[in-house]
């Protein structure tokens, strides 16, 4: 039987081990001296909530799936129904080919096929690295043909809280604008963010979140930071790029198979709806290239 994540490609430097999917380019399981840095799925099961998933050509949600281009409508098929969005773009279940590999990095990319809603043929590699800094995830989209193509990315790592749950961990992220929603999980405006998240950080204990921030801050070196102080005294940590301008942040409440069982913390090159509000969206010509970086650290 055809396993539905595809081949397992193993990545290993000294005590970490990773394992990302053909199919999504997932990365299925991150462990660092043994200990689960991300929440883990079985080879032959389906991901659970997006575990792992690049996110591409759109992050989040697309309302009614539709949106329009130089005057063109164009619809995709929703796939959150009861909110009737379309949710995290097309990649999370196409097959990625291995272009590079090596013991402890791999590059995977997937050509997007047009369709009538989206009729585009981006192409997006993604590099998997381990190395004594940890693990790096770097992306390169491009687009050979006419016109231009609407495009944005994000990533989906849950991440694991230690044996005391997530409501013994804290959050800490820096940006600057706390984006607020519809009942829809659609953005209607933003408000500044919480300076205890930026600080001392957030308390997860009883905090619902299925939450977007925007206007990434950065540092001096170009790098936005999220981390997840975790229960068990150590924090996982993940910085991104210039090209990740916001976070989304989900506590998987009633969402099976999570259910606070873990923490997405999601770099994003845009929050949702950006295909129909323009915020943060990428436009890729014949010849241009949109990169993102990002990484993954257990201290």
């Amino acid at each position: 039987m055809t396993s539905p994540t595809g081949l397992q490609h193993v990545l290993t430097h000294g005590d970490q081990r990773a394992v990302v999917t053909q199919v999504g380019a997932s990365l299925r399981s991150y462990t660092v001296a043994g200990t689960d840095v991300v929440l883990s799925y079985g080879e032959d099961e389906l991901f659970p909530a997006y575990a792992g998933s690049v996110l591409a050509p759109w992050p989040n949600r697309l309302a009614d799936g539709q949106y329009e281009v130089d005057g063109v409508a164009y619809q995709v098929p929703l796939n959150e129904p009861d909110r009737n969005n379309a949710l995290h773009g097309l990649t999370p279940y196409a097959r990625f080919d291995a272009t590079a590999q090596s013991p402890s990095a791999v590059t995977l990319t997937h050509t997007l096929v047009p369709t009538p809603g989206y009729p585009w043929a981006v192409q997006v590699a993604v590099t998997y690295t381990l190395d004594d800094a940890g693990l790096t995830v770097a992306t390169v989209a491009t687009y050979d043909g006419p016109g231009s193509a609407p495009f944005g990315i994000g990533f989906h790592p849950w991440l694991e809280p230690g044996p005391g749950g997530v409501d013994a961990c804290t959050l800490t992220l820096d940006a600057d604008e706390h984006v607020l929603v519809d009942d829809r999980l659609l953005p209607v405006g933003t408000e500044p963010t919480d300076p205890a998240l930026a600080g001392a950080g957030v308390a997860l204990a009883g905090v619902v979140l299925d939450d977007a921030w925007s206007a990434a801050r950065h540092d001096g070196a170009g790098w936005t930071w999220a981390r997840l102080h975790r229960s068990d005294g150590r924090t996982t940590v993940i910085r991104g790029d210039r090209a990740v301008t916001a976070w989304q942040v989900c506590t998987g409440n009633a969402i099976p198979r999570i259910d606070r069982a873990a923490v997405a913390v999601e770099p994003m090159s845009c929050i949702a709806d950006a295909f129909r509000t323009g915020t943060d969206l990428v436009q890729l010509t014949a010849g241009s290239r949109h990169e993102l970086s990002w990484t993954l650290q257990l201290l």
